[in-house]
């Protein structure tokens, strides 16, 4: 343990307005934003996320605006995903616009990932899109952090690399996801210690999934290895076992290392509010045991969960669901149902049908099992209204 002379001071960048845009069901309105971006203010969080701009519907805009409206651009931040070199260098033109002054890029950098998401995993191709993508963000002026999606698993000396070719090209921060569980602290220590000593001139930050109940160790781990940034979210909320908590993070700092430069009274009112307004308690998505830990709501990720996954969920007796609400996809039902089902079926009508009449704001997610019996009524109704 450190002592508070030579303590780690790492930074906190809270993704709760920004990670609930993968977390199925979970859609905050932009007045949810305002309130819980004023508190995590009041706090003293030092990065607030908002919103993922590349959304093809722009859906998180307000929520993003809302951010940018309470908390101003010199604490907030989006996220934008690079895909292809035009369609980021569209968005980033976009969260400028919008007022943001700081943004993450994220770029799959495992091979799974990475040929899921660029369909390839070639490491020059990544390393190009990374890059490019930093430079136009520095173009535009943005402060500009660029992450590793599943960066906790790609080889470590592809990483070193990744990383020095990014604070090249200009990039500020570099977000190291540990998209799936899948280290302990020792191995967190080891990588990000190797980066740091590798690339001294770029700030380090970790991000961490709860699968495993270690976000908060490895978090600490990560600081005392030189990392300048943490990563969290109120109430651990987020996907795939949910995210490193944010109260257990500060009181760590608190406790361990006499770390006093963040406010903690609000932190109760912060996670009422939270748990409030996205309709899930604290710690309802930490570990493999819960129902929210293998539930989706994205095709890619129900079509091929092994990708995803740090433990199999028939191995703990869970299993896989799907828990949908505002970001419903005509993907996802060409994912969930097969070729005969759909036949004939118009699936944006009835993805349009489904949202206006069965998943308005306010209401409860659809199951799988609801959302069958959703696609059949918003099918037929749709081709009456063809028939009239």
């Amino acid at each position: 343990m450190s002592s508070p002379d030579t303590a780690p001071r790492p930074r906190i960048s809270d993704a709760t307005l920004r990670d609930s845009a993968h977390m199925p069901g979970i859609d905050f309105t932009p007045a949810d934003g305002k309130v819980i971006a004023g508190l995590l203010r009041d706090v003293g969080i030092d990065a607030v996320e908002a919103g993922i701009v590349s959304a093809a519907n722009r859906e998180d805009e307000a929520l993003c605006q809302a951010v940018l409206a309470e908390v101003g651009p010199e604490r907030a931040m989006t996220l934008v995903l690079a895909r292809n070199r035009e369609q980021v260098r569209s968005d980033l033109k976009r969260a400028a616009d919008l007022g943001f002054t700081s943004v993450m890029v994220s770029i799959p950098t495992s091979p799974a990932h990475a040929q899921l998401k660029l369909g390839s995993d070639s490491r020059r191709r990544i390393v190009q899109l990374a890059v490019a993508a930093i430079g136009e963000a520095k173009s535009l002026e943005l402060v500009t952090t660029f992450s590793a999606e599943d960066g906790a698993r790609t080889d470590p000396a592809f990483l070193c690399e990744y990383v020095a070719a990014g604070a090249l090209a200009g990039a500020d921060r570099f977000r190291l996801a540990e998209t799936v569980s899948s280290l302990m602290p020792k191995d967190v220590a080891e990588i990000v210690g190797g980066i740091v000593r590798a690339v001294p001139d770029i700030e380090v930050e970790m991000h961490s999934h709860n699968m495993l109940g270690l976000a908060v160790a490895n978090a600490l781990a990560a600081a005392e290895a030189g990392a300048h940034w943490i990563s969290a979210t109120v109430g651990g909320l987020g996907e795939r076992g949910g995210n490193t908590p944010l109260a257990e993070v500060l009181t760590c700092m608190w406790r361990f290392w006499g770390d006093e430069r963040y406010d903690l009274s609000p932190l109760t009112e912060l996670t009422r509010q939270v748990a409030q307004r996205s309709g899930v308690e604290p710690g309802a998505t930490a570990g493999s045991t819960v129902a929210s830990s293998y539930q989706y709501e994205i095709a890619g990720q129900w079509r091929h969960p092994e990708i995803f996954e740090a433990v199999p969920p028939d191995l703990v007796g869970n299993s896989r669901g799907i828990r949908v609400r505002g970001r419903l996809r005509s993907a996802l039902l060409r994912a969930c149902f097969d070729e005969e089902q759909l036949a004939g079926v118009d699936t944006d009508a009835v993805v349009e049908e489904i949202l206006a009449r069965r998943l308005p704001p306010g209401r409860q997610p659809l199951g799988l099992t609801d959302l069958r019996a959703a696609v059949s009524e918003a099918a037929a109704s749709t081709q009456e209204r063809e028939l009239a």
